[in-house]
This record gives C-alpha cells, sequence and structure tokens, in this order.
C-alpha cells in the first residue's frame, strides 16, 4: 500500500469509527437519562467567564495606604496583594521609594500628576499652563526616577471655555510635553474623568467613547495614551463597549465602583458596573498590564479589602 492508499484509509476508518460513535451517542441521547448526563457533563467544561489572570496586574494610589513610613506602606501593599504603588507627582519622596522598592520588591509601575485639577493645561491664562507644563515636565522626571513607565494626566476642564477651545489649548499645551516624555521612556495617560470634557456631562447613559479617542489620537504619539477608569464614566455609557472602541489607546487601567441607581461611587463590584462584559472587553482588545484601585483606601484590612474586590471583579486568583 504506497503512502495516498495509506492515509485514505486512516482517514477512511477514523470517519467510519467517528460515524459509528456519534451514531451511538445519538441513540443514547434519545433516553431522557442520558440526555441530562449529557447536558451536566457540557456544564462542566464551560470555562469561565473572559478570565484576566496573568493579564492583568493589580497597583494602587499611595494615598491609598494609611499611616507609617513609605517603607511600611510598601509592606501593606505587598502583604494586602498588590504588586506595584502609584505615586503623586512632583513631590515623591525619591530615595525612601527607590529603598523600599529594593527591600519589598514592589515596584512604582506609574504615577499621577498631582497639581492637574488646579493648574489646567486648558486654562485661558497663558502663565498657567506654563505652569502647567512645568509640572508635567517635572512629573515626567520623577517618575523616571523612580523606575515608573506612565504619569497620569487629566487634560483640562471644560469650564475653561468652550470644547473647541479647552481642545486646542490643552493639546497645544501637552504636546509641548511630549518629545519630553519619549526622550524619557514615560508615556503620558490620560484619564477620563467628570471634567464636563468629551462627553455630555448632563447627557445620559448612552454616549460613547468616540470624542475621547479622537482626542488622543491628536497626539498622533505612542507616548501619548490611555489610563481608562472603568468606574468614573459607567454614568454616561457602556464601559465595555468604550474599552471596546478605545482599544490599543488604553495603556492602563483605574477601577473603582459605581451605582446608576444610587447615582454614587462605590466599592469595588458593590454597584451595578457590568464588570462580565468588562472582562469580555479586555480580552477582545488583549489587553496586558496595570489595574489601579482609586478607592477610599485605609490600613491593611481595608487593602486587603480592595484587594479582594479586584479579585472578584476581574476573575483573578487570591495571592
Amino acid at each position: 500500500m504506497d503512502d495516498n492508499q495509506h492515509q485514505f484509509s486512516s482517514i477512511h476508518s477514523g470517519s467510519r469509527r467517528g460515524f459509528i460513535k456519534k451514531a451511538a451517542l445519538g441513540s443514547l441521547a434519545a433516553t431522557p437519562l442520558v440526555s441530562q448526563l449529557l447536558a451536566a457533563q457540557a456544564e462542566k467544561v464551560v470555562a469561565p467567564v473572559a478570565p484576566l489572570e496573568g493579564r492583568l496586574f493589580k497597583t494602587l494610589k499611595y494615598g491609598m495606604i494609611k499611616g507609617g513610613s513609605v517603607l511600611e506602606r510598601f509592606n501593606m501593599a505587598k502583604e494586602a496583594g498588590f504588586e506595584a504603588i502609584e505615586f503623586n507627582t512632583p513631590g515623591i519622596p525619591i530615595e525612601q521609594a527607590k529603598a523600599a522598592i529594593k527591600e519589598t520588591g514592589i515596584i512604582v509601575d506609574g504615577t499621577v500628576c498631582g497639581s492637574h485639577w488646579a493648574v489646567r493645561h486648558s486654562d485661558p491664562k497663558p502663565e498657567v499652563r506654563a505652569k502647567a507644563l512645568k509640572d508635567l515636565k517635572t512629573g515626567i522626571d520623577e517618575t523616571r526616577a523612580v523606575g515608573g513607565s506612565t504619569i497620569l494626566l487629566v487634560v483640562g476642564h471644560g469650564k475653561d471655555g468652550t470644547q473647541e477651545e479647552v481642545w486646542k489649548r490643552s493639546v497645544e499645551n501637552i504636546k509641548l510635553a511630549v518629545p519630553y516624555a519619549a526622550k524619557n521612556g514615560i508615556t503620558i495617560v490620560i484619564e477620563n474623568v467628570w471634567n464636563h470634557f468629551c462627553y455630555d456631562h448632563k447627557g445620559d447613559s448612552n454616549q460613547t467613547a468616540e470624542l475621547l479617542g479622537k482626542y488622543v489620537d491628536e497626539f498622533n504619539s505612542p507616548f501619548v495614551g490611555l489610563q481608562f477608569d472603568i468606574g468614573n464614566h459607567w454614568k454616561y455609557g457602556s464601559m465595555g463597549d468604550w474599552i471596546r472602541h478605545l482599544g490599543k489607546r488604553i495603556v492602563k487601567l483605574d477601577v473603582k465602583g459605581f451605582s446608576r441607581e444610587k447615582n454614587q461611587f462605590t466599592k469595588i463590584g458593590a454597584g451595578d458596573i457590568d464588570f462580565t462584559d468588562v472582562r469580555k472587553a479586555l480580552i477582545e482588545i488583549n489587553y496586558n498590564g496595570w489595574c489601579a484601585a482609586e478607592v477610599g483606601g485605609g490600613k491593611l484590612d481595608r487593602l486587603k479589602e480592595v484587594s479582594a474586590n479586584m479579585d472578584k471583579a476581574f476573575g483573578l486568583s487570591s495571592k
């Protein structure tokens, strides 16, 4: 028998066996008991919905950790199950942070520009925008000094003018920092917040992320992206759909809970955010990266609770 005949014989034999097996199962499945057993078996092999284990990593804001030295706070974060911390900048205690990183193995994955609400890139006054630019560059320096890769930024506020004015001023000012960020290997990550910009603050829950996506695209740089906050805009739209639309623009995540019914922020997972759809969307865009808790903090017991809430929301195993 040549190779072709042997191959045909094997395929034919396998097909015949498969047909006999299917026929046998078909006749068995005709009985109610066997049908129930087969259905039960099928349920057992269903995989968990959109698991993010090994793809999503937990960090938190430094200010959430209450009490103690920098080292003690790092140790609390580690014991609670976090792998990184995000400082506010300017003002990081750089040498203490470096020592805590070395001692604990907890890293600083990124920072938050601490002055961005009060000193805005969209401010009508040139001197205020100049100060915002200076703070952003200082923040980039400090972020690099402690080994971070991103600096979170609120780009402006709708109260500074029309959407067109806020858009133009903030883009022009932030663009001045982009080459500096690139040179230092730091990505500027824009957070979606309640700043009356790129969404209708008085609108309903059917809004999309189209304007926010276009705003990020204005920079046309791999060093400008998003730290997308899952809780902040649930009031205004589907977080799963926003994630799908924003796609690769999302560099990192923030998370908190929100209840549309009560119109208030909640603990992670305690509101009515559709985290099942959020997990599916993150898998669809192939998200791999950090997610920062941004909720009320406390001492170790509270931090453990936050960590456990994140595990449940994202389908992570407790560590």
